[in-house]
């Protein structure tokens, strides 16, 4: 699982984009085949939703009056605010700091924001580097781009009972958030485990669904394409999140605590 995670780890993701489909291929690799891809286009409806366009970056970064550069995303995902539109400017650095995320109760860490469904751009830095910005001139560069004829990907895999039946568990996890190791890549590292593990079993005693997508707006479009089968089918949900750290293992029930899921 650690290999897999150290794998995934530099490769930029977010809701949508090329990243998805590169880790969606490694985590096909990882778990002997047999995911079956899927995706929407950008603008199809969704319940109340919209899939947004697709989004893809190449590079960003800051460059300070002493001409020192700053911010790399190619040094880490973390520092571009996700889905940030393309810009090249020269600003202040009073007209930089609306641009700018810090969090001052993490003085050293870079943190984690996103614009996904508001066109605006900025960067990510630790609150002491913030703090240690000099007067002067900014030269700001982001080169990304938005596909309004792209698409938004998940996956799925599906594993038969032993014995013929309809009942069916759903395994979920999220594929969209970039550099970061707990509150990401530990759900589908302990997914892809899943799915190995229940490969080698000798009876099952359902079906069993796999689904890793983009969260929130992946999940989504998942329910609204499938829910017939969804509402008919399944007895009990599970979606792997944060499952990296060194604290108690947490749940959170469902509203019936009765149900199979909640008794597991």
């Amino acid at each position: 699982m650690y290999e897999l995670i150290k794998t995934l780890y530099p490769i930029y993701r977010s809701i949508t984009g090329d990243g998805v489909r590169k880790s969606l291929e490694i985590i096909n690799e990882a778990v002997g085949g047999g995911l079956e891809l899927k995706a929407l286009r950008s603008g199809t409806p969704v319940y109340d939703w919209v899939i947004p366009a697709e989004y893809n970056v190449r590079d960003a970064y800051i460059i300070t009056p002493s001409g020192k550069k700053i911010c790399e995303f190619k040094k880490h995902n973390l520092h571009l605010l996700g889905y940030s539109e393309p810009v090249h400017k020269k600003l202040s650095l009073d007209e930089l700091q609306s641009h700018l995320y810090s969090n001052p109760n993490k003085p050293n860490s870079i943190p984690y924001a996103t614009s996904y469904y508001e066109r605006r751009w900025g960067f990510c830095l630790s609150h002491s580097e913030r703090n240690s910005l000099e007067n002067g001139e900014y030269e700001v560069f982001i080169d990304s781009d938005f596909n309004e004829s792209g698409e938004l990907n998940w996956a799925q895999l599906y594993l038969q009972a032993t014995k013929p039946t309809k009942d069916e568990i759903l395994i979920s996890t999220y594929i969209c958030h970039p550099q970061m190791c707990n509150n990401e890549l530990s759900g589908p590292a302990v997914w892809c485990e899943l799915i190995k593990w229940l490969k080698r079993a000798q009876e099952r005693k359902y079906n069993y669904r796999f689904v890793i997508a983009p969260e929130t707006i992946g999940a989504i479009a998942y329910i609204h394409e499938n829910f017939s089968a969804l509402k008919a089918n399944v007895k009990a949900g599970f979606v792997l999140s944060c499952l990296g750290d060194d604290n108690e293992y947490s749940v959170v029930l469902p509203p019936d605590e009765n149900s199979l899921s909640a008794r597991a």
